[in-house]
């Protein structure tokens, strides 16, 4: 799953750059590690990018420095162990850790650093879970078609999520009691496929903090590309052909609460739904509701029979090109089902919403 990860460029520095800054200007790491076996170094990380990295010298000792006049969000990574700090100009840090209990570090003299070490035990689970079902989705999906590995995608994502909805939930109380970098770097981990509307809010938070900082400047860029497709934007535009070759848009429908359901007929998931959304559609067509259904079907034979077998009595649309449509490129589908419940203007009220979230969501709004 995708993360907001930031590229910042390596800058080479020679040592009389060093001699010619104060302190003031300078991050400093020093530390120690116990029981290093055949680990040599310790690296430094910005983002993805390696910015350096230094021996560990008689004493299991090692020590960063380099000018700065901003904080800066790392990671230190011994081993194969990872940990985020944040360094500050003019204050040394102290990182000490034993890599036969590596999850007992110790951070001295950088009070981020620390507040960053309270919530590793939060982020630790979320990867444990995450590296779960990549492991068994790796694991599941080699002898699979494209089908197959859409549908146990869609299967694990919706086994997972109320893992991941308890992370987001913590995550935003923490950067909500953090209004600083710490909070900055714990929303930054969340995935914008699960917390789109948390980013954006927190994005909105921020907007004119950190002005300098690079890494927050490309977090703030990434959640720019989220809102065209938040609630409260307008939907897409929609081009295809009904099963008889008729041309539909979905600007058709404007005046109507329309679910746009986007599905195929190998997606099992998305079949399994296919009841729920017979059953809504039936109690609700006559309140100015209505389905737009968009296949991602590339056999005109499956999708038709789909239809019939499913009972899917309103406008069904496909252009029959499977994952090269440019459909997916204007949702920014990842897997299906995907959905979204547009008003009667065409904007986005709500997304992704299956089973009794679906029959509330239109109870709620078209029973009024």
């Amino acid at each position: 799953m995708k993360k907001f990860a930031v590229h910042i460029g390596l800058v080479g520095l020679m040592a009389l750059a060093f001699s010619s800054c104060s302190n003031e200007e300078t991050i400093q790491v020093k530390g120690v590690v116990e029981n290093p076996g055949n680990v040599k170094v310790v690296s430094f990380y910005e983002g993805d990018r390696k910015l350096d990295s230094t021996f560990i010298a008689d004493g299991n000792r090692f020590k960063f420095e380099r000018p700065a006049t901003q904080e800066r969000l790392l990671t230190i990574e011994v081993g194969k162990n990872r940990f985020p700090v944040i360094l500050e100009p003019g204050k040394e840090m102290e990182f000490n850790i034993n890599l036969q209990q590596p999850d007992q570090y110790e951070v001295k003299g950088s009070e981020l650093s620390q507040k960053l070490k309270d919530f590793a035990a939060q982020k630790a689970r979320i990867d444990f879970v995450r590296d779960s079902l990549q492991q068994s989705f790796s694991a599941s999906t080699s002898e699979m078609d494209a089908n197959g590995i859409q549908n146990l995608r869609s299967e694990m994502l919706m086994k997972f999520e109320p893992f991941f909805k308890n992370y987001i939930a913590k995550a935003v109380e923490f950067a909500n009691q953090n209004k600083d970098l710490s909070g900055f770097y714990v929303m930054s981990t969340l995935d914008p496929e699960m917390a789109e509307a948390e980013l954006i809010a927190y994005a909105d938070q921020i907007k004119d903090e950190f002005p300098n900082n690079r890494y927050v400047s490309e977090f703030k860029a990434e959640v720019d590309k989220l809102r065209k497709l938040a609630v409260g934007q307008k939907a897409p535009e929609i081009q295809a052909y009904t099963p008889d070759n008729k041309t539909v848009k979905l600007s058709d429908f404007k005046g109507k609460v329309v679910l746009v359901d986007f599905w195929a007929s190998w997606c099992m998931p998305c079949r399994e739904e296919n009841p729920n959304i017979v059953k809504q559609f039936n109690t609700f067509k006559d309140d100015n509701f209505t389905v737009l259904g968009v296949s991602l079907d590339n056999n005109p034979g499956s999708w038709m029979r789909a239809i019939q077998d499913d009972k899917l009595t309103w406008t069904n649309i496909s252009d029959l090109q499977a994952w090269s449509s440019p459909l997916i490129i204007d949702y920014s589908i990842k897997g299906i089902p995907a959905s979204y419940v547009l008003d009667e203007q065409g904007v986005i009220i709500a997304k992704n919403l299956r089973g009794k979230q679906l029959e509330d969501f239109l109870t709620k709004t078209l029973k009024k």
